[in-house]
């Protein structure tokens, strides 16, 4: 079988966590998040429209460079001031152009909860995104064996974080569930062929129930994509590559702010 680019990616942050000798049973008594919540942020139900989380992103291995130069602190306040709930953070270096000063130089502009968006394979992974300022943690389902997803999801729900469990269909929906995930993020990009599937979106939400928040990512380029995920039930959506190469970053995302949300029993 050929390989794909989820297998590359993961056996290179696996290698590096192979490498990394620090203890993180000695790490965690001395971490805890204490910020604004990336759950509360999603779940407002103050608000009736889908709630957005705003992606800093400057390329991806499928597409390459959206936007080489990137000033992550100023479009992260744009973001803001168009209404993004919450903004997410790519933190890998190889594949994606994003490090650790990208989330800090976020951290340092906005008010807004923030999403470490990487490949957490590791117990010091979740350490590292506490000690980052990020309010959530990624967890993919296609990347964790139910040992490490179970461990790392309550790891990171006992330092404070939102873990946003990312899932590609319903077998995968029922593995975040079963951990106890309250966040869950349907992707209706395929990790391994980075092709975008929306058909597979909702048969996956149909199986979350209510007392979940649902996002849905990727494959949204326009509003009526936004209003497609918001009539399947979803509570967010995260975009990225739409607002980065956008022109008009605050009146997209406002634009994409401004759809709303589907009550639901």
């Amino acid at each position: 079988m050929a390989t794909t680019y989820l297998d590359e990616i993961l056996a290179h942050h696996r290698a590096r966590a192979e490498h990394d000798e620090r203890d993180w049973e000695r790490r965690r008594r001395d971490v805890a998040y204490v910020g604004p919540s990336l759950f509360d942020a999603l779940a407002n139900s103050l608000s009736s429209s889908v709630k957005v989380i705003a992606e800093v992103k400057r390329r991806s291995p499928s597409k390459g460079w959206l936007r080489s130069e990137l000033d992550v602190a100023e479009l992260s306040a744009t973001y803001q001031a168009g209404g993004a709930a919450a903004i997410s953070v790519l933190t890998d270096q190889r594949y994606f152009a994003g490090s650790d000063g990208d989330l800090a130089a976020v951290s340092s502009s906005v008010s807004l909860p923030i999403l470490r968006k990487d490949f957490t394979v590791s117990e010091n992974d979740v350490l590292d995104t506490v000690a980052m300022g990020a309010s959530g943690v990624l967890l993919i389902v296609a990347a964790l064996n139910d040992e490490e997803l179970t461990s790392l999801f309550q790891l990171a729900t006992a330092l404070g974080l939102t873990a946003l469990v990312e899932v590609h269909d319903t077998d995968e929906a029922k593995r975040a569930l079963d951990v106890g995930a309250t966040v869950i993020g349907v992707n209706q990009r395929n990790l391994r062929t980075f092709a975008i599937d929306p058909v597979a979106a909702p048969s996956v939400r149909e199986v979350l129930p209510s007392g979940v928040v649902t996002v849905c990512e990727s494959g949204l380029s326009a509003r009526h994509d936004v209003q497609r995920a918001a009539d399947l039930g979803f509570d967010a959506v995260l975009v990225g590559e739409a607002f980065v190469t956008s022109d008009h970053v605050a009146a997209t995302v406002r634009e994409f702010a401004s759809v709303s949300a589907v009550a639901r029993d």
